[in-house]
């Protein structure tokens, strides 16, 4: 039996318009109430259907606190309470500029309510273990002012690169000296390396003296702070757990680390944010590197080359999900947001906005946290997000890659708008902004329909209402969504799908040309091709090749002795990229004894030419005739000639008895 759900809705003083019947039909719920206050003067709402048995869905996230507050009180005097959830209709749709439309405003508000009833992807969950061993580095001042700091929470070991003011020595944390040399992991992990390292002794009278340094030395920790004041140990170290970087100048830092250094003890659960299929990696095959793409964005370095593939250390991923917007095989995709529920929220929204307006809306998307508070002021503040602009929210922009940006144009949005979060993340989502825009204006469209915004512009009205394409089924991978949804911006444009779009370098869309006067066929290249783009014909010597396949990794190129391959990054839209073409071959030599086909004629001929008066084995004609030769026949006229290796002469005349007596 399905359980009952209860929408309740509020009005927030009048200050915004609900259709109740229709959000009722969209948030699938068995029951709709609507009230002007519910946080004030009808909180009793909010009690008496947190006391029924059907789920609670309440349409405002500002005072969630309070609610929930208000569930835990009514569970401690009834033993029972029902579900409850929020969604905020206000900030995101209800608050808009004056020149809205009630008809966008609740064709917005469905949308809204009709993606919230998508279920959530379940994102697994590690264990990871800190048992407080806390390694200090940095001078020693600042060092022992911290391990004083966290003496009673950790397990410290300060690590000082200078000699320091006398002090006394202290049995609550040990003190060493040396140099950073390298430094690995994360919380409960962390690996690091030191040059003339030397320990402290303990015993004897006059100045702290140290042990002879070791050349080099490592340890293990748990946490690990760098006082240094200088490059920080690891990139985008804010996303590090269990790091903390200071520069010590600054007022007040050592305390503030020292609050949360000392909460880092025990055992935690991290969130797996990844999922990796190794069969799909086209990094490497054969020990010939190809692509990289993960391996170049990734901000914390948490991806490493791992053979013929990569691997990614969990402990260190951050969750930005910048190497699964750019994986041109979808070898990797995030469990928080994997790419098939963030296009099945994009239909979703575009169908239920068109069924209720009658147009194109526009998507925005922008971060959970940061993003979500910028809507809200601008709500409360300005004018409001735009009544034909829905918001998405995701927990990194830099998720967003070409691909999402294309399919939501395929299901039918008419602008997709991107608010980051920073200066820093639009840059690196920009490669990824580009290659959609050249996606866009290949296919005749305009560039601008996709792109980066700040808060000043949303409440801007539509550039493109009349833009949008007819909706795609947003169905496959990514690749197979980018191009159904480039193909319909197309033919929406009127534009002739023959002719390839030609893409910025780097690009995991494309074509490969082969230099005939270099390639001997030897098909290397095919027998490393990662996804199969590249292959040999059955009966002759030929390079085929399927476009749709092809990735553009660069295997091939690494891989090809004679320099003769190049790649051009490119879509082509029409059927041709989905079938075999040739793009070199030639006919096989025929053997002169037998007329085997084999080898290539020309590579043969060439052996020839070289080998014919030029080498002191091939001056007998022939020696090079065996060359023109299967290996078969070869090996036959090998044998049965003169100079055959195993000839062993005349066989000699059997002596007899008589042959003794006549002598």
């Amino acid at each position: 039996m399905a359980t009952k759900k209860t929408l309740v809705l509020c009005s927030c003083d009048n200050t915004q318009s609900l259709d109740i019947n229709t959000l009722k039909a969209a948030a699938q719920a068995n029951e709709a109430v609507r009230v002007e206050q519910l946080c004030g003067s009808d909180l009793g709402t909010a009690v008496q259907h947190l006391n029924s048995e059907a789920n609670v869905v309440i349409a405002c996230s500002q005072q969630a606190a309070l609610f929930e507050r208000l569930a835990d009180e009514i569970e401690a005097e009834t033993q029972q309470v029902a579900p409850l959830d929020f969604i905020d209709l206000r900030d995101r749709a209800g608050w808009a500029p004056k020149s809205a439309k009630s008809k966008r405003i609740t064709a917005k508000q469905s949308a809204l309510l009709a993606a919230a009833q998508l279920e959530s992807p379940i994102v697994p969950l590690k264990n990871i273990v800190s048992e407080g061993i806390c390694c200090i580095i940095g001078s020693t001042e600042q060092c022992i002012r911290m391990a004083e700091l966290l003496q009673d929470d950790l397990g410290v070991t300060c690590v000082v690169n200078d000699s320091g003011p006398l002090r006394l020595p202290s049995s609550r944390y040990d003190v060493a000296k040396g140099e950073l040399k390298n430094a690995k992991g994360a919380l409960g992990c962390f690996e690091l390396e030191f040059t003339n390292l030397q320990t402290q002794r303990q015993s004897g009278r006059g100045g702290l003296a140290f042990s002879e340094a070791k050349p080099t030395s490592s340890s293990e920790c748990d946490v690990f702070i760098d006082l240094r004041g200088g490059e920080p140990a690891f990139p985008s170290y804010q996303k590090r757990n269990g790091y903390f970087w200071a520069d010590p100048a600054k007022s007040g830092e050592l305390e503030r680390i020292a609050l949360t250094a000392r909460e880092r003890v025990g055992e935690f659960e991290k969130s797996v944010y990844y999922k990796l299929n190794t069969s799909l990696c086209a990094h490497s095959r054969a020990k010939k590197v190809g692509c990289t793409r993960c391996l170049d964005v990734c901000p914390t370095e948490a991806i490493f080359s791992a053979g013929d593939f990569v691997q990614i250390d969990s402990n260190i991923c951050a969750g930005c999900g910048t190497c699964a917007s750019v994986c041109p095989t979808s070898a990797i995709d995030m469990n928080e947001s994997p790419f098939e529920s963030i296009t099945q929220a994009f239909s979703l929204m575009a169908r239920t906005y068109k069924e209720h307006a009658n147009e194109a809306p526009r998507l925005l998307i922008h971060t959970v946290e940061q993003g979500y508070q910028a809507i809200a002021q601008h709500a409360r503040y300005g004018e409001g997000l735009a009544d034909d602009l829905i918001p998405f929210a995701i927990e990194h922009t830099d998720r967003i890659g070409h691909a999402e940006m294309m399919a939501a144009l395929g299901a039918g949005f008419s602008e997709v708008l991107i608010l980051p979060d920073s200066a820093a993340d639009a840059a690196v989502m920009q490669p990824q902004l580009e290659l959609a825009q050249a996606l866009l204006n290949g296919a005749g469209s305009e560039r601008d329909r996709i792109r980066v915004v700040d808060t000043n512009q949303l409440s801007e009205p539509t550039r493109y209402s009349e833009a949008s394409c007819d909706s795609v089924l947003l169905m496959g991978g990514r690749r197979d969504i980018t191009r159904v949804a480039t193909a319909a911006i197309s033919s929406k444009a009127g534009r002739s799908v023959e002719e390839p779009i030609s893409l910025p370098a780097g690009a995991p869309y494309g074509a490969v040309q082969i230099n005939s006067d270099k390639c001997t066929l030897c098909l290397a290249c095919v027998s490393l091709c990662p996804t199969g783009a590249l292959a040999d014909h059955a009966d002759r010597p030929e390079v085929q090749f399927t476009e749709n396949a092809c990735v553009q990794c660069g295997v091939c190129q690494t891989t090809c002795p004679e320099t003769a391959i190049q790649l051009m990054p490119q879509l082509d839209l029409s059927n041709n990229a989905l079938q075999k073409r040739a793009l070199h071959g030639e006919d096989p030599f025929e053997c002169i004894s037998c007329g085997k086909p084999f080898g290539v004629a020309s590579t043969i001929n060439k052996i020839v030419e070289k080998l014919e008066g030029n080498h002191w084995m091939y001056t007998n004609t022939d020696n090079l005739q065996l060359v023109k030769m299967c290996d078969d026949c070869r090996v036959k006229a090998q044998y049965h000639g003169e100079s055959s290796p195993m000839a062993m002469g005349e066989r000699p005349r059997v002596r007899t008895s008589d042959d003794y007596l006549d002598s």
